[in-house]
């Protein structure tokens, strides 16, 4: 029985934590600027946390991870509760609705760089503790990166949708915004539904998920080059 589940309770435990602990921050960091901006709903409704329980939504962060794991899919998918944000009552609402948007993927950069400079005291840890810290290190700065760089693609509700809302002149900015009831349903469309039709008729329209790899890597690379891992 046990050799049966310690792999599999060990694989959990050095995803499971850098994973909530990316999301927990990632939203708080929402909710934290928006508040330093002129919006409070987040701070009074008991978000502005690093509490995880206040930020996991049970199936778009264990169950539907989960399933697509088990279903062995190439790209894994997943969310959190979204931070409520009245961009109405911010100083400068189309501003500041950039910055309120730009702070979680901003803080998971600098998560993914904290857990970089962190490999440096794995070597003081007692090593039957220390490869266990170095594989949630290095997950913690998988995990980071992954969800800046999917959290910028330029389409509502992502963060990047908010921003490219914020910075495009208006007439681009209206329609743009106006994908945010459907954005969840062209991702997933762009992301499984797409490349299952192309794999159907011999065509890779996985391009989707091969640029956020590519971006991805090259993120990580140069993490590590600024860390001085190379």
């Amino acid at each position: 029985m046990n050799q049966q589940f310690g792999p599999l309770l060990y694989t959990i435990s050095v995803w499971a934590l850098p994973a909530i602990i990316a999301i927990t921050f990632h939203e708080a960091a929402h909710g934290f600027v928006a508040r330093l901006l002129g919006d409070d709903t987040a701070w009074r409704l008991g978000r502005v946390t690093f509490n995880p329980l206040k930020h996991i939504d049970p199936f778009g962060t264990i169950l539907l991870p989960g399933l697509l794991l088990f279903l062995h899919s190439p790209f894994l998918f997943g969310y959190a509760k979204p931070v409520p944000i009245n961009f109405r009552a911010l100083h400068n609402p189309r501003r500041d609705m950039v910055l309120v948007a730009a702070a979680g993927p901003s803080m998971n950069i600098l998560l993914a760089l904290l857990a970089a400079m962190m490999f440096y005291l794995v070597g003081y840890i007692p090593d039957t503790a220390a490869r266990w810290v170095a594989e949630n290190l290095k997950n913690a700065l998988i995990i980071n990166v992954v969800l800046a760089v999917f959290n910028l693609l330029p389409l509502p509700p992502l963060d990047g949708g908010r921003i490219a809302v914020g910075l495009l002149p208006k007439a681009l900015a209206a329609p743009l915004a106006g994908l945010d009831p459907y954005g969840m349903l062209i991702l997933i469309g762009v992301l499984f539904i797409l490349p299952m039709i192309g794999a159907q008729i011999g065509l890779d329209l996985n391009v989707v998920s091969q640029s956020i790899a590519t971006v991805t890597g090259a993120a990580i690379a140069a993490i590590l080059w600024i860390t001085g891992h190379t």
